[in-house]
């Protein structure tokens, strides 16, 4: 399988528990790894025939700034979703979620969640 990365997208949203958090809001950098097939484009040279990873940046920014949540878990599940709805040749999409504003007392670069959802995982029910 082959993979296309998207380093240090950042997005500025309204996820957190504390409600600072909600109401001032703060920025949030994610890490995409989307897995699929990408031998045509590879043999074709055209955009119709691969991820086109400007959309994929476009829909992770309108997923994850449509609504709050608490947990960056869910923020990070929300950006999955959106991305194997959207784009069907993504065979897999790993999200790395970092928070480096997290209100914690400590010296930290970022606070983070990482997951993986496949398509064979999809929710039934969507």
């Amino acid at each position: 399988m082959d993979r296309i990365y998207i380093k240090d997208l950042r997005v500025f949203a309204y996820h957190g528990v504390n409600p600072e958090e909600k109401r001032d809001g703060q920025t949030f950098v994610l890490d995409l790894t989307l897995e699929a097939d990408l031998s045509q484009a590879r043999r074709s040279d055209c955009l119709e025939d691969t991820v086109n990873y400007a959309a994929v940046c476009q829909t992770v920014r309108d997923v994850f700034t449509r609504q709050s949540f608490d947990l960056i878990e869910r923020a990070a599940q929300a950006v999955c979703d959106g991305v194997l709805e959207g784009y069907p040749p993504v065979e897999a999409v790993t999200v790395l979620l970092k928070k480096p504003e997290a209100p914690v007392e400590a010296d930290f670069a970022y606070m983070a969640v990482e997951i993986t959802q496949r398509r064979e995982e999809e929710h039934p029910c969507k």
